[in-house]
């Protein structure tokens, strides 16, 4: 497939490193994976060991140096080996990014590097029990008391949140300014007493991906573990950061879709049915062929997008179609191959099956797909 984006051959080396890894450390132990519901931390620190964590942060942090173009590969190979469960992309390109921008020198110093090699695993806490898409409600608070902060509320579907020890909270530091009177406090749950993990829920798909309740029970924290140089900067920080979650989604969207469409395709030849291949069928073809140009007009759109987001000129509306679009078409495509496999998609055995459930998340976290819609809206 053709692809506009400037990879270079050090690229290409990376890519190369990248699929030699996974297939080592990750393709051999996906099923254990699924069966225990989480990726086993010395997974995160083989990730560390490989330079596969934070590899967009400057080497003074203990990163790569690298760019966008790093993240869009490891998605991409991911996704081509059918891996799921790691929540590196959340880690890397959300979490750290946070911290990265919005953090003093100290903080930088302090977090970044234990992130790049494993030993810090990231999560950000914003859903509540009775908050989604509309942060403004949230009910968490972070009350000062002396060089400290008290945080009590309540957070669920928290990605990485059975081995996270290094939390971005969304908390109200004021509750009487609404969005104004919002902050992005870290906890660092191993230095903390009050904090308690949920059970670790059990979803519809990403069977391998931890994904928990987080409890603070008068959580005491640093009243230098505020990101920014305020408090109530929290919202503003949470939508200049958007763009680039949103975009993140897209790029593990397409490069799902193409590897279902791969998968498909391989399955479609080998099948047979009233004598002949299940490719042999004209259905069959006309729907790869929908397929494929969906996978291709989304691998399009994408990689402009990531060219954008590197040129600073990605902005949150765009990120919101983007996200929109290409989540959307996933579980298009997804449930069109998983058609093609008639009853066989319908086992877990069989990857496609896996890939529908974890596709249709896509279209709910990082603002659901009627929440796009509305922001888009407005704009017209």
């Amino acid at each position: 497939m053709i692809r506009s984006l400037p990879f270079e051959e050090e690229h290409d080396i990376f890519r190369s490193h990248v699929r030699k890894f996974i297939d080592r450390e990750c393709v051999p132990h996906v099923d254990q994976w699924l069966a225990d519901g989480i990726v086993p931390k010395e997974a995160w620190l083989k990730a560390g060991q490989a330079g596969l964590l934070c590899m967009s942060q400057p080497e003074e942090y203990g990163g790569a140096g690298g760019n966008f173009l790093h993240t869009t590969i490891l998605a991409e190979e991911m996704a081509d080996a059918l891996v799921e469960g790691p929540g590196w992309g959340l880690h890397n390109d959300i979490v750290a990014p946070y911290i990265a921008h919005y953090g003093s020198e100290d903080q930088r110093q302090k977090w970044l590097p234990k992130m790049a090699t494993g030993e810090n695993i990231g999560a950000i806490a914003m859903t509540e029990p009775g908050t989604g898409s509309d942060l403004q409600g949230i009910k968490t608070t972070a009350v000062k008391d002396g060089n400290h902060y008290v945080i009590n509320g309540q957070k669920t579907f928290i990605t990485n949140g059975q081995n996270s020890n290094i939390i971005i909270v969304v908390a109200k530091t004021d509750p009487e300014k609404g969005a104004k009177g919002t902050s992005l406090i870290v906890v660092e749950t191993d230095e903390v007493e009050g904090f308690k993990r949920g059970r670790n829920l059990e979803k519809l798909g990403q069977h391998a991906q931890d994904t928990s309740e987080l409890f603070f029970d008068d959580v005491r924290v640093p009243t230098s573990n505020l990101l920014g140089e305020e408090e109530g900067q929290g919202f503003v920080q949470l939508m200049e950061q958007l763009p680039q979650e949103r975009l993140l989604v897209g790029v593990q969207a397409v490069a799902a879709a193409e590897a279902a469409l791969k998968l498909t395709a391989e399955y479609v030849k080998e099948r047979k049915a009233f004598g002949r291949s299940i490719a042999d069928f004209q259905n069959t073809r006309f729907t790869l062929a929908e397929v494929k140009t969906q996978v291709t007009v989304g691998r399009m759109i994408v990689d402009r997008s990531i060219e954008m987001l590197m040129a600073n000129e990605l902005d949150a509306i765009t990120g919101a179609m983007i996200k929109l679009w290409t989540s959307e078409m996933e579980f298009k495509i997804m449930d069109e191959c998983l058609q093609l496999f008639g009853g066989y998609g319908y086992m877990s055995e069989y990857p496609i099956s896996r890939m529908w459930a974890g596709a249709r998340v896509q279209r709910i976290y990082a603002g659901t797909s009627e929440i796009m819609k509305e922001l888009i809206g407005r704009t017209i």
